[in-house]
């Protein structure tokens, strides 16, 4: 097993498509760069589609908003699906409301190179996306763990990513790869999900690919705002560098146009050999299960 070299793009929301075509076409010839350079991957923010209210119907309500990025995401998937398979590079095209039994989902949509479709649905809503007069969008209840170039691959949203009760369910299936795509408001936000992303690189002795949208959209009403990067993090071993950071971009609010990709390599051979034995201190999938909480009076 070879390493494998992956894209994190944290995509500036401001660059304004005029049609679910235009937002395509801006993702393939990022697909072409990451290409070029022999990357496998493409990772994309959270909510990456919300770019896409740049050509909302005007008078379009907040609570109408996630209706019309579905429709639009519908085009969307309909446009990039057959890209990977044409490229050999695999797509996670951040997230998106996708219809479901009981509403809209907040779901990334992940196309492997192979032809498979691969969904995970956001389980640890914020309050803004449950909130009724608002985003009114329903969690998801199950977590997929695939193979992706022979990697045991996973994926999270966003504050997913926070509850370290999902840690301790993926420990048991020793997964190799975590990709994280995320949407933060404030610098704040960023390190609530980048800092929890390291530490579940340190539990699960596994890489944790995260990025997350900048900028803002010109249609949006709720993310003025948007703050974040884009990290590779490993386990905190002598072979990775010691420091838990396999790579990072610098944070950014997009402002001044910023839209970063980090290039960043996957190190799957270390971290099989540091799984087979060869980690300073990691217990493994550790569970309390004997231990009691004991509250004093």
């Amino acid at each position: 097993m070879s390493d494998v070299p992956i894209a994190l793009w944290a995509m500036n929301l401001g660059f304004s498509p005029r049609s679910a075509e235009a937002f395509a076409n801006h993702v393939k010839s990022k697909m072409l760069e990451v290409k070029e350079e022999g990357g496998k991957l493409l990772v994309l923010p959270e909510f990456a589609i919300e770019a896409c209210l740049a050509f909302k119907p005007e008078g379009l309500k907040p609570t109408e908003e996630m209706a019309f990025l579905a429709s639009v995401g519908e085009e969307v998937r309909a446009l990039l699906q057959p890209v990977p398979e044409e490229t050999g590079v695999s797509l996670l095209l951040g997230s998106m409301p996708i219809v479901c039994e009981g509403g809209l989902t907040n779901t990334a949509v992940f196309y492997a190179a192979d032809g498979r479709e691969i969904r995970h649905d956001k389980l640890s809503l914020t309050p803004g996306e449950m909130d009724e007069t608002t985003w009114n969008l329903v969690p998801g209840p199950a977590i997929r763990v695939f193979e992706w170039e022979g990697i045991k691959t996973a994926i999270l949203i966003c504050l997913d990513v926070e509850m370290p009760a999902l840690s301790v369910m993926l420990a048991e299936h020793k997964i190799e790869l975590l990709l994280i795509p995320s949407m933060t408001e404030k610098l704040s936000g960023y390190h609530r999900v980048f800092d929890c992303a390291k530490a579940r690189a340190v539990e699960l002795m596994c890489a944790v690919g995260v990025c997350g949208a900048v900028g803002a959209s010109v249609g949006t009403t709720q993310m003025h705002t948007n703050v974040s990067g884009a990290a590779l993090f490993v386990p905190c071993e002598e072979p990775l560098g010691f420091t838990g950071v396999g790579s990072k971009t610098p944070t950014t609010d997009g402002c001044a146009g910023e839209s970063p990709v980090l290039f960043a390599t996957v190190p799957v051979t270390i971290i099989r050999e540091l799984r087979s034995g060869d980690a300073e201190v990691w217990p493994g999938a550790w569970k309390a299960d004997h231990v009691q909480v004991l509250v004093e009076d």
